[in-house]
């Protein structure tokens, strides 16, 4: 009884951080929707880009971006892979755009 206690309190713990965690994904995708002007699809996957190149857990990449706005340092390498991903990804926009 108490191993399956503690087995419950545990996947409850686990359970709230992947909801905070999502919750912070979920913010950070707005800032780099209203950064980069991009869909919310393309906001999730130049943030998987971004943790990728920077060898970074998304989640952490996520605290950052959210924490920015408010004064937060961005660390550099995120910020740099950020840059590089939205000129990316805006370069191939362009491209894709009919004149």
């Amino acid at each position: 009884m108490r191993e399956q206690n503690r087995q419950l309190r545990e996947e409850n713990h686990q359970l709230k951080e992947g909801m905070q965690t999502r919750a912070r994904i979920d913010q950070a995708m707005g800032v780099v929707v209203a950064l980069g002007g991009v869909t919310p699809d393309d906001a999730w996957d130049l943030l998987r880009e971004v943790s990728m190149n920077t060898n970074t857990k998304l989640r952490i990449v996520a605290e950052a971006l959210v924490a920015w706005p408010a004064g937060g340092a961005l660390p550099d390498d995120v910020g740099h892979a950020l840059g590089i991903a939205l000129a990316a990804h805006t370069s191939a926009r362009c491209a894709r755009s009919p004149r």
